[in-house]
């Protein structure tokens, strides 16, 4: 919509046509500026979902495991950045042939922004071999470093408070610097799955239905925590210790999502560029709001009683599920999307409790159930063809299934992959930090 602000009636349109230039772009220099700006920024709010995740996780699980979270949490933040640096960007970006890119190893900056960088003087030519790439080489790996941090902050909080940390690392080892690059570069690395037309704007499936099928194999070989499920069929609630603190990370990660969503857009060098990403930003507040209010209306409906830790759930789902279209320009089709997502994650944790299938704060459902949805609503409001959207959805499923269950296979009849019921009991902060989160509380906090 144009908006000619102060000029009204006949007289304006006029004034506005005699001062407008027939044609207002910039240069191609300030372009790489506001790009790189765009990438840059989205990384760090992309990067701060990290921190919504180590609160998220922290609140969720028994104050025993809190500091063993936080490790974890931290610590695959820092193994997926090494990892993506070394190998993972280049496995998904750089010489992709259908099924994977190139297999060599580390990513630096280009060899014209290192001249621009060491001449005396920026001559237009050094100039002209660096803007003409669109944006810095480094500010779209850092944007797309973060992204692989998030598949991997998915697989911790499922498998928490029973999982060893040494052969869940190695996991993330794997999972970061080559499963997730390889599903990556079927897609966003233009390999077979683009060439088909499947459509994934911000990961629905590429990021977050990855990192959930991640996790939802490692909770099936992982097994459940000791006494979550009774022999009769019957489930223990075992809730977390901290729903304040639970509450922060997901408003954090909302936040964050505004990076994850909004920087999709690649580009911020044009005014449909900026029009574009604030439909995106809109479109990705709305589903999560819609995911929020779904599962608090179904959670009263089915419980009688409004579930605080389903509404959380119910944001992060409605942010998954918008993720694979928020370039939506129907805002309203946004909160429908949205509050399916919601209202699918109310149904599938139970489901889950059923199977014996132990996630400790949801996010099997949160983010492979509300990813799979997301990414078939391209396909039905989107305007993507709905079959190849089936195809994207069961071949990274069925790759991330296969590869996941070697993987985890492989460490549990190798290093083994859980504590003894002895450090589970114990809790894992002391069984393999020894400390405690909250010390002051004692010994009284290990019955927790």
């Amino acid at each position: 919509m144009k908006r000619t602000a102060g000029l009204t009636g006949l007289a304006g349109a006029v004034l506005l046509l005699a001062t407008t230039p027939a044609r207002a772009a910039v240069s191609e220099e300030t372009a790489f500026v506001f790009n790189t700006f765009a990438f840059l920024v989205s990384g760090f709010l992309v990067m701060w979902m990290a921190a919504g995740f180590a609160m998220l996780e922290s609140g969720l699980v028994r104050t025993k495991n809190t500091a063993a979270i936080c490790l974890k949490n931290i610590a695959l933040y820092s193994v997926a950045g090494i990892m993506y640096y070394v190998v993972g960007y280049n496995l998904m970006y750089v010489d992709v042939v259908k099924y994977f890119g190139s297999l060599s190893f580390l990513y630096n900056t280009s060899d014209a922004e290192i001249a621009l960088l060491a001449a005396e003087e920026a001559t237009p030519e050094l100039i002209a071999a660096v803007t003409g790439n669109g944006y810095s080489v480094m500010s779209d790996w850092f944007f797309q470093m973060v992204f692989v941090a998030t598949a991997a902050s998915i697989v911790s909080g499922t498998l928490a408070e029973r999982i060893k940390f040494w052969p869940f690392m190695i996991f993330v080892v794997i999972l970061t610097g080559v499963l997730y690059p390889i599903q990556g570069s079927w897609t966003w690395g233009q390999g077979w799955l683009t060439q088909m037309g499947f459509s994934d704007f911000a990961g629905s499936t590429i990021v977050h239905s990855v990192g959930g099928w991640a996790a939802l194999v490692g909770a099936i070989i992982l097994g459940p925590r000791k006494g979550k499920y009774g022999a009769d069929g019957s489930v223990h609630p075992m809730p977390g210790a901290n729903l304040p603190l639970a509450t922060l990370g997901t408003f954090i990660l909302w936040l964050g999502w505004f990076g994850f969503n909004g920087g999709s857009q690649l580009a911020l060098g044009s005014a449909a560029d900026a029009s574009a990403m604030a439909i995106v930003y809109v479109n990705t507040n709305l589903a999560a709001a819609g995911g929020v209010v779904a599962a608090i209306f179904l959670t009263q409906i089915v419980y009688k009683k409004i579930d605080l830790t389903m509404a959380l759930n119910g944001a992060i789902a409605g942010l998954v599920a918008i993720t694979a279209g928020p370039d939506l320009q129907n805002h309203f089709m946004s909160i429908v999307i949205g509050a399916i997502g919601g209202g699918l994650v109310v149904f599938a944790i139970p489901l889950l409790d059923k199977l014996k299938i132990d996630d400790v704060v949801g996010a099997v459902s949160a983010h492979l159930v509300a990813g799979i949805w997301g990414t078939l609503a391209v396909g039905i409001f989107g305007g993507a063809d709905l079959v190849v959207q089936v195809v994207g959805i069961v071949a990274i499923g069925a790759f991330m299934v296969v590869t996941s269950a070697i993987v985890w296979m492989a460490l549990k009849f190798s290093t083994g992959l859980r504590v003894d019921e002895e450090a589970e009991e114990m809790g894992l902060d002391k069984a393999e930090l020894g400390m405690e989160a909250y010390p002051e509380f004692g010994h009284g906090s290990q019955s927790l």
